[in-house]
Order: structure tokens, then sequence, then C-alpha cells
């Protein structure tokens, strides 16, 4: 089947100036035209519409997919990205906008660096965020180094975040779309990095973006976005898990948090801090997760206040803030704006240092925190500006 059957563009999709898209991709690249960039095209709409307008704005654009995983089930499932039928779209529209393209067999390193941390992080009663992984190491880590050798002088994406330069660092900032933000899972870029990256859909929404696509007669046009964990194909990923990690199947106690035995489940990797439905137990009350412990395979379930963090400990940080570093910012105990999850709003806290650990301090109790995800931070007086971030170590509850 063609890329035109699979992928043809619906009549309405809204039209994009073309004139102002190419500008505004050559003003986030920001160098003279003929010089060469490198486009990470996943073979989604996003990239797909960077690579074209970057050639169309007269760079030397060269198209470079990495092939991740390329488990069966993922050649047919529309939404998944980096394997099969992707890397098909993408070699089909490197060839429609005239670039050299190049695909990488990148699957062992995505395995040892995302998926297995992914498994190993759930058999510690952890909650992971495979993407922010899979950017901070194979894509904005790996994938860099590739450009580099092939001598561009920048990498762009099509990520919904801004680069822009104040004095001479460079700052990560929210794109326009707000609802397509992606500087959440983006809070690990190096300042290195985001000195070398470019983002030219910053100024976008994505029905413009679609409309380049059509504009250009792009057949992926109207292709679905990408969705869940692109390496679980089914959206099972407690299978893969009980594959990968089968010692996570062991059987133990749902225990409330005041001591009492309400039943036994059959393997931790079934829960996460937050749930509620599936505990299988009945006391008269909500309950729900609020601590996983993996040594003793026990699950710790209370009522909804219990979920309160009063504080979070950071590890794994990064730091694109004005100060030095981020060490220096928690012994000012600086004030942010505490992102915790991608679909939830930041929340007003403050870095502190506290026995030699990054760690933040909220405002008012924040609901949910779970080790293992991550906690983005932003300048709260210019909120549209990423600070950075860590990996949640561990938490400290509200008392009750």
């Amino acid at each position: 089947m063609t890329l035109v059957e699979d992928f043809c563009p619906v009549p309405d999709i809204a039209r994009t100036d073309m004139d102002a898209a190419v500008e505004s991709a050559r003003a986030a690249v920001g160098l003279p035209v003929g010089a060469r960039v490198v486009a990470a095209m996943s073979g989604g709409v996003d990239s797909t519409v960077v690579a074209a307008l970057l050639h169309k704005a007269g760079y030397d654009v060269v198209g470079v997919t990495l092939q991740l995983y390329d488990h069966g089930a993922a050649l047919k499932k529309k939404g998944a990205c980096c394997a099969g039928q992707d890397i098909h779209d993408a070699r089909l529209a490197a060839d429609m906008i005239g670039i050299p393209h190049y695909v990488l067999d990148y699957e062992s390193r995505f395995k040892d660096a995302v998926i297995d941390q992914f498994a190993d992080s759930y058999l510690k009663g952890q909650t992971p965020v495979p993407c922010i992984r899979c950017n901070q190491t194979v894509k904005f880590r790996d994938l860099l180094d590739v450009a580099r050798d092939l001598g561009a002088e920048a990498m762009a994406t099509g990520h919904y975040v801004r680069r822009a330069v104040a004095g001479n660092r460079s700052q990560m900032r929210k794109a326009i779309d707000h609802s397509r933000d992606q500087s959440y899972f983006l809070f690990a870029t190096t300042q290195d990095q985001l000195d070398y990256l470019r983002f030219p859909l910053a100024d976008l929404e994505k029905p413009q973006v679609r409309g380049v696509a059509a504009e250009l007669g792009l057949k992926i046009a109207a292709k679905p976005d990408s969705q869940d964990i692109c390496f679980v194909p089914s959206g099972d990923y407690r299978t893969l898990i009980d594959r990968l990690r089968p010692q996570g199947r062991e059987a133990g106690e749902i225990v409330h948090m005041d001591g009492r035995v309400l039943g036994r489940h059959a393997g931790i990797t079934d829960y996460t801090i937050g749930q509620r439905r599936g505990l299988n137990v009945a006391v008269g009350e909500p309950l729900f997760v609020t601590r996983l412990e993996p040594e003793t395979r026990r699950v710790i379930v209370g009522p909804r206040e219990a979920l309160l963090t009063a504080s979070l400990t950071l590890e794994e940080t990064n730091w694109l803030g004005d100060e030095a570093t981020i060490t220096e910012a928690a012994e000012a105990n600086i004030p942010v704006l505490a992102r915790v999850r991608s679909t939830r709003q930041p929340s007003p806290a403050r870095l502190a240092l506290i026995d030699g650990d990054i760690c933040v301090v909220f405002n008012e109790g924040e609901e949910g925190v779970a080790p293992g995800q991550a906690c983005a931070l932003y300048d709260p007086t210019d909120p549209e500006r990423i600070l950075g971030g860590g990996f949640i170590r561990d938490t400290n509850a509200v008392v009750i």
C-alpha cells in the first residue's frame, strides 16, 4: 500500500501563509541560507514539515530517521513512531522534498537506554516517563553526535518548544501553541544541546502545521499524531514489563496506611501512585495507592488526602536558569513553578538545598506525585521559560 493511499490529506485542512511559515522557520534556525541543518524525521507530520520548510527556506537539509524498535504489531499501528510504516513515510517524504535521507539502526541503544530503564523503574515501584529518557539519551545525545559528524551547523526537530537567545545563553521557552507544548518532556536538554538545536514549529499551531503539509503536497498532512508509549503498540505496557521483568509478578499484600492488611495483589508492577481502580479491596471509603514498597512487595493504600506531597527530592537534575548551577539556585531558595505531570499546570514552590539534596518545596500540597516521574521547573516571573528540572527520587507527604 502506498503512502498516498494510507494518508490522503483531507479537504478541510486549514491553509497557512507559506511565506510566513518559511520566514518563521528561517528565524528559528538563525543561520545563513545554505548552512547545513540535519532534520530529525520521525515519519510524522511535524518533523516532515520541519524538513520541508527548511529546504524551502534555502538550507542544505539532511534528513535522519532513527529506527528505535520494530515489534511486528507496530508496523500496522497508527500513532506509533520510529518503526515500520513511519520509517517508510519519512523516506518517501524526504524523496518528495528532495533531500538526502539516512535511516540509522538504534534499536540496541534504545532498548538499553529507554525500554530496559522503563521496565526497571516499574520494578522499583516508580512511574517512569520514557519519552523524556528517549529525548535525553538517544535523540538529543546520540543523534546530535551524528548531526555534527555530518557537518551540520544545527539539528532541527518537530518539537513544540521555543529556543531563544538572551545574552550569551540559550533559553528554552514554551511554544505559541500551549496545547501542544512539549517543554515538560525536554527539561533534560542541556545548555550545550540547546545551543545546537532548533525548533522551527515554535510559532505555529498544529492546524497550521497540517495546513503547511497540505500546501506543500505532503501526503502525511492528515496522518494521526503519535500517541501513548511508542514501543508498546498494544497500549498494554504491563505485558511488556511482565516479559522483560517477570519477577515483578511476585504476589504481596495490600496494606492500609494504618497497618491493616486488606488483601493481596498479583504483582507490584500493576500499581502506580495515585491509582484507585483495580485495587479489589473494599473498606467503605475510596482508597488510593499512596506508596509502593518493592522490597517487601507491599502496596500501601489510604485516603485521597494522603496523596498530598509537601516536598520532593530531585536526582539527575538539569539547569537552564541564570544561576551557574541548580545547586546555587537551591542554596538561594529561589521561587519556581514546579510541574510534576505533563497534563498538570505548574504549582508555586521553591528550590531548597536540604542535607545536600536538591529539593522542591511546594507552597501548598501537590497531589499524586510519584518517584520516577519528572519535575520540570519554570520561572515564576516569566512562566514561558523553563529553568530545568530533574527526576523525582522520593517525596515527603503533607502531615494529615
